[in-house]
């Protein structure tokens, strides 16, 4: 192994079979499109290259691959090979066979100038310091269901700020215990990664430690799953103590048993999304640490769930009924809170932009008044330690005298996406609980298809950006509040 400045880095002993390449950690894939290492090798028998030579060279993202041919116990033909740009009829260039003693190459010219056209070649700038990502979808569930399920992953991916290069749809008639993918089919997926620049692999199915570790070992681009994402997307957002406990342990139970050494280990503890991990030395140490601060977290969310009771205690004794906007993410509810109630919740149109539980007074004519709360975003498929962490902050629902379930009528998976909430809800046990679906973002859509919609579904339609629409929801909160209350009373 040679760097670009002539300097021999490593000399590998192989057998009949091949050679051991060893890590190349001190030589780590930077911004550039190659490593700035080339391989010189011998064939004893003086044929071409092979195809595991080519499989290195990509894998590798090497400089240049050379076997030099030996004939009587001297070199006979050089062969050499070198990746191409993106968008080449043929990702790698074979050179022809030259006779080793008139090959001839000015190598740094020539590397400089490969380079600087893969660079060229690329979708984004070089400066661009996000992450940049491949997504995979590994599944027997219908292709439109694995493309509606990309769709959401690629919101989630732009909610971390990670820029996604590709997508990858495979529907195996068996699931690869190790890989989900086979083997030979997974090494196209990195090599086509590494060929357009990403750092990261996504993939849609949640990984097991085992493939973690599996995928890890192929590769040297991060390996993370959809749990993960959310996961990382949740410890951006989370301001309050409240939400910074509850994802904190959330994460660290995640990781646990994905602790297994060297290799691919979760985000936010080791830096950057889906960080390397620690050594083997490193591994039960941080094993133990891991389970004390889970057991230092739990105590402190009692702690603030007490804190949350009490709180819930004075509400209930000035006997204010309490209305909680709950629904997808990014369906809209910090921004139908701000309108309703005039404050200055944060809103952004991105996946999970609150996550902090947010109240305000709403007053009503004949000195009425209601407290609104905006919940964090539900999502399909959420993870089962951030479900559990955050059942404590959800659990406010069940205070709650009535539910108005927020859906984004101009999201085309809207149907999906109610079923979602009303699984959560179901978890839960909120699902008896009174509520009211309203449809927003009607200003999207024809006026004919919301009315349609809405008839369908008994809903009620607003635009959360236009308070003139609403009335018919203000109307439908009072009749079921006080209607019900006074129902109460005479009982």
């Amino acid at each position: 192994m040679v760097t670009r400045g002539g300097k021999i880095t490593h000399v590998i002993v192989g057998d009949a079979r091949g050679i051991f390449i060893p890590g190349l950690e001190d030589f780590p894939l930077g911004r550039r499109a190659l490593r700035g290492l080339r391989l010189v090798h011998t064939h004893l028998r003086n044929e071409p290259l092979n195809q595991d030579d080519v499989t290195d060279l990509a894998l590798l993202r090497l400089d240049i691959i050379a076997a030099i041919g030996i004939k009587d116990n001297l070199p006979e033909d050089i062969y050499i090979a070198n990746l191409m740009p993106q968008g080449s009829e043929n990702p790698v260039e074979i050179l022809s066979p030259i006779n080793f003693y008139r090959f001839d190459l000015d190598f740094p010219s020539f590397v400089e100038s490969l380079e600087n056209e893969m660079d060229r070649s690329r979708i984004f700038a070089q400066k661009d310091i996000r992450e940049k990502a491949i997504l995979i979808s590994v599944s027997q569930r219908p292709k439109y269901e694995q493309e509606d399920s990309l769709e959401e992953l690629k919101e989630l991916a732009a909610s971390n700020d990670v820029l996604v290069l590709d997508t990858v749809i495979q529907r195996p008639k068996e699931i690869n215990p190790k890989y989900l993918m086979g083997e030979g089919k997974l090494k196209e997926v990195i090599i086509n990664a590494l060929n357009k620049g990403a750092t990261l692999l996504i993939s849609d199915q949640d990984l097991n430690p085992s493939q973690v570790k599996a995928i890890g070992e192929l590769t040297e681009l991060k390996v993370i799953d959809r749990s993960q994402l959310i996961l990382d997307v949740f410890a951006r957002r989370a301001h309050s103590r409240d939400g910074k406990v509850q994802v904190e342990l959330a994460q660290l139970k995640y990781r646990l048993p994905r602790l297994t050494g060297k290799g691919t280990a979760m985000s936010r503890l080791m830096g950057g999304i889906g960080g390397r991990g620690p050594g083997e030395m490193k591994l039960e140490i941080d094993r133990r640490r891991v389970r004390d601060r889970i057991i230092l977290l739990e105590k402190e969310l009692k702690a603030l769930s007490e804190a949350r009771r009490q709180r819930k205690q004075r509400r209930v004794g000035k006997n204010i009924p309490i209305v909680s906007i709950i629904g997808y993410t990014n369906a809209g509810k910090s921004t139908l809170l701000n309108f309703l109630t005039k404050s200055e919740v944060l809103v952004e149109e991105r996946m999970f932009a609150t996550l902090d539980t947010a109240s305000r007074r709403l007053r009503f004519p004949r000195e009425r008044e209601i407290i609104v709360t905006d919940t964090v975003g539900f999502i399909r498929d959420l993870p089962k330690d951030l479900m559990s962490a955050f059942k404590s902050t959800l659990e406010e629902l069940q205070d709650a005298d009535m539910l108005l379930h927020l859906v984004d009528i101009s999201n085309p998976r809207f149907e999906r996406q109610i079923e979602s909430v009303e699984n959560i809800l179901k978890e839960l046990s909120l699902n008896d609980k009174k509520r009211i679906i309203v449809f927003n973002k009607t200003d999207k859509l024809p006026a004919d298809e919301v009315k349609n919609i809405s008839f369908r579904y008994n809903a009620v339609a607003i635009s959360a950006l236009d308070p003139s629409t609403f009335k018919p929801l203000l109307d439908s909160i009072e009749e079921n509040i006080w209607s019900e209350k006074l129902m109460r009373l005479k009982v």
